[in-house]
């Protein structure tokens, strides 16, 4: 069962100045959201990097980013999409430390690993869709020193 959408803003990635733009929205919408600022800075990580391969492989896109809402429960769901070469090797583009060394380093699979929920939808010669969600987590920050 998918969440319903509460809202949804489409952002082009055509440029490096369209990079910094998707990585300022991103950032506001999830401190909007009530996202704590390691939250924050891992999602505005993971879209930095999955912008920045859907211009630079992809030939530039879009990102989709809707706001989620799932009984108490606040999301943001990006997708970023291209219409380039697609990815031939999907297992390889995924495995560890595998990087084209244009990115931050990170790659898919680190990409992967800094939020709730990654989806791929890639065939070679019709471009690449990755979907990445993350949660509000709703706990409380954890408490520092003795008490």
């Amino acid at each position: 069962m998918h969440a319903p959408i509460a809202s949804t803003m489409r952002l082009p990635i055509a440029s490096d100045a369209d990079l910094s733009w998707v990585r300022q929205q991103v950032r506001q919408s999830a401190a909007d959201l009530g996202f704590n600022l390691v939250q924050q800075t891992k999602l505005v990580t993971a879209a930095s990097e999955l912008a920045r391969n859907t211009l630079v492989h992809g030939g530039g896109g879009h990102m989709e980013m809707s706001v989620l809402a799932e009984g108490t429960r606040r999301g943001l769901r990006l997708s970023f999409v291209d219409a380039g070469p697609g990815i031939r090797d999907v297992e390889l583009a995924m495995t560890d430390g595998y990087t084209t060394g244009n990115g931050l380093g990170l790659g898919l699979s680190g990409a992967k690993r800094l939020v709730k929920e990654f989806a791929l939808d890639t065939r070679p010669g019709q471009g690449t869709t990755v979907t990445i969600t993350d949660w509000v987590s709703g706990l409380p920050a954890p408490r520092t020193g003795a008490s």
